[in-house]
């Protein structure tokens, strides 16, 4: 019979399954609720996520852009508190099932869960006909301590993941960064460019093969970390109007960093945006305002590196 975990969970977990994609404010407050009740049933406490996602599986043509890789969804998810994190493999075989064979083969066989909490518009099985009515049902005659984690409001609206992506499509990244608790991390490997920021004062290191979804078209305040040194970013993402070059470029100016960075992995953590991107009439002033936008860099770096030192 095939297993869909790919590590196996102790017997007797308190379990929780999702996407967790952005693993934000509102997972983050499940995965607390989780760790108190692997507490009170002195259970370790596992988050279970779903790879790749189930819709581009099923709807590939519409499978939403992630706010985060595998690598980056456990990352956080440790980082929550959870004792262990286990990936669910997603396949035609795992979506074809019903709620009751995946309530039988992955919660009881191979989670053997002793605590399940899940979110009340959890979903599971073919055509998502599972719902909590009937997993509640279900833990009750497995004898599966079952809880429902109330949704987490933002602004009156319940935190998703979709929202998120809403938000840093639109560039609204300081709201989503709000939303998410954390920054916002994209990754990419350095590629070469038209080197032209170097003469004007700013080099840039490029970025090409982001995997997760690229905020809309603007300038952004962010951090690095480049050989355990942390580094101010300014990010413009989007064409280079002022030049007459369209396309899409993830342009990082690395504040203070001298060195060679080619075809090395740069993460940068994105804090917040600074301006829309503008077509100047000049050099001159495209150089006066990437002054500024290094100045707001720096001071929106050292505010959050106050706040969380151990960043």
């Amino acid at each position: 019979m095939t297993a869909f975990l790919q590590s196996a969970i102790g017997a007797g977990a308190a379990i929780a399954i999702g996407n967790f994609d952005g693993v934000h404010c509102g997972h983050a407050a499940m995965l607390r609720r989780l760790r108190a009740l692997a507490e009170e049933l002195n259970a370790p406490a596992v988050a279970i996520t779903f790879d790749p996602h189930p819709v581009a599986l099923l709807r590939p043509e519409s499978a939403p852009p992630l706010l985060t890789d595998l690598a980056e969804r456990v990352r956080l998810l440790r980082a929550s508190g959870v004792d262990e994190v286990a990936v669910l493999a997603v396949s035609q075989e795992l979506l074809q099932m019903s709620p009751g064979e995946f309530f039988d083969r992955v919660i009881v066989a191979e989670a053997a869960a002793a605590g399940l909490l899940e979110g009340p518009n959890f979903r599971f099985g073919r055509n998502r006909a599972g719902d909590i009515d009937y997993l509640s049902a279900r833990a009750a005659e497995a004898s599966i301590r079952f809880e429902v984690m109330p949704s987490v409001d933002y602004g009156g609206r319940m935190i998703s993941s979709s929202r998120i992506r809403e938000l840093i499509g639109q560039g609204c990244l300081q709201e989503a960064v709000d939303l998410l608790g954390h920054p916002y991390r994209i990754c990419g490997t350095v590629c070469a460019g038209a080197r032209r920021g170097r003469t004007i004062g700013f080099p840039t290191a490029n970025l090409e093969a982001v995997s997760n979804l690229l905020p809309g078209h603007a300038v952004y305040g962010g951090v690095s970390e480049v050989a355990g040194r942390r580094f101010p970013v300014a990010v413009s993402i989007g064409p280079n109007p002022t030049f007459g070059e369209h396309s899409t470029k993830v342009e990082c100016h690395l504040v203070g960093f001298s060195g060679d960075l080619y075809s090395t992995q740069l993460v940068v953590d994105l804090l917040q945006e600074i301006r829309p991107l503008q077509n100047f009439a000049s050099v001159d002033e495209l150089v006066a305002r990437i002054q500024v936008d290094v100045a707001r860099t720096i001071q929106l770096c050292e505010d959050y590196i106050a706040v969380r030192p151990a960043w």
